[in-house]
């Protein structure tokens, strides 16, 4: 009888965390189907419907949970894929906060498809960290430059002082609007709406397509290009399932994310553009504001407070993932 039970177990062991090989497999995300995230997904779904009997389920926000129940579940092995940002994993993964830290990513569009494609932070430094989480990184892709709106103009840090701003979740972001002279309040983005319409908050910090699709630039119509940072996520496997795959499927699995890789950072840049023309068009009231490098040096000089924070954080592993990440952007510069 025991041995049974044993047997029973295995099985549903195998089962749970996807080691035999699925004809269906599961994808979470924390975004819309015509969002970004969803676009790379149904990217991904297609080449591996195209290039495999496997099929690909997609479960848009909210489908299952908040954030933290997507990763409990894909973690546990219920879930075969998730695409979840740092600003949601970096109380689980420190050093993927990395990508919140001012300054640190590029914001030109060629700049941008060089330093995700061929930079060594992105690409080789943090699959071994993903994996200590049980998960196999896939694809690292920004879903657009971060601009902030607000209810007044800025041009400096004195100018920002007691603007109350809403950031995600994160402690860095927090710290982040401190350095730069701000009052952060971080809450949800079911929140966020209505805080601005009844001035609990006066701005927050989103891509121009986000901005756009939800109409944040009625309720805070001072758009200011910074220049501190892409808004990234990032796509991952369970690393039990990932496994447990035939090396054909393993190499499905990676050749399904490159191409959804290099589908993205093509069309996130479009679709950027595309918000900030529809603001222009569409809002009268809309104020564009880009910092010249003169102006946005004393921000630069002020984000080295929040990069101490991070590596108390990150140790120093923390540490050389953001002198490679620097080094990154210059070589993407160069």
């Amino acid at each position: 009888m025991k041995d049974v039970l044993r047997i029973v177990s295995v099985i549903a062991s195998i089962a749970v965390f996807g080691v035999v090989q699925a004809d269906e497999w599961k994808y979470v995300m924390e975004e819309g189907l015509t969002d970004p995230q969803g676009l790379f997904a149904t990217k991904f779904k297609e080449e591996i419907e195209k290039n495999s009997d496997h099929t690909i389920k997609i479960y848009p926000v909210g489908s299952l949970g908040e954030s933290a129940d997507a990763m409990e579940q894909t973690q546990a092995g219920l879930l075969q894929f998730i695409d979840q940002s740092p600003g949601f994993t970096g109380a689980m993964i420190p050093e993927a906060e990395a990508f919140l830290v001012p300054y640190v990513q590029p914001t030109d569009p060629q700049e941008v498809r060089t330093y995700f494609k061929e930079g060594k932070a992105v690409n080789e430094m943090f699959h071994e960290i993903y994996r200590e989480q049980g998960l196999e990184l896939l694809a690292v892709f920004p879903e657009g430059e971060q601009v902030v709106t607000t209810k007044k103009p800025f041009r400096t840090p004195e100018e920002l002082e007691g603007m109350k701003i809403r950031t995600m979740t994160s402690p860095l972001l927090l710290e982040t609007y401190k350095a730069f002279g701000a009052s952060p309040i971080a809450m949800s983005w079911g929140e966020l709406i209505g805080a601005l319409k009844t001035n609990m908050v006066d701005g927050q910090e989103n891509p121009a397509i986000w901005i756009e699709a939800y109409g944040l630039d009625d309720l805070a119509p001072v758009l200011t290009f910074t220049g501190h940072a892409q808004y990234t996520t990032a796509v991952m496997a369970n690393s039990d399932f990932y496994d447990g795959l035939s090396e054909e499927d393993k190499q499905l699995v990676q050749n399904a994310a490159s191409a959804a890789h290099d589908y993205i950072l093509d069309l996130v840049v479009e679709m950027d553009a595309t918000g900030l023309a529809k603001i222009k068009e569409t809002n009268p009231n809309a104020v564009i504001n880009k910092l010249t490098d003169e102006e946005k040096a004393v921000f630069i000089e002020r984000a080295k407070a929040v990069e101490e924070v991070y590596i108390e954080k990150a140790g120093e592993r923390g540490k050389a993932i953001l002198e490679q990440m620097k080094a990154d952007l210059a070589a993407a510069r160069s």
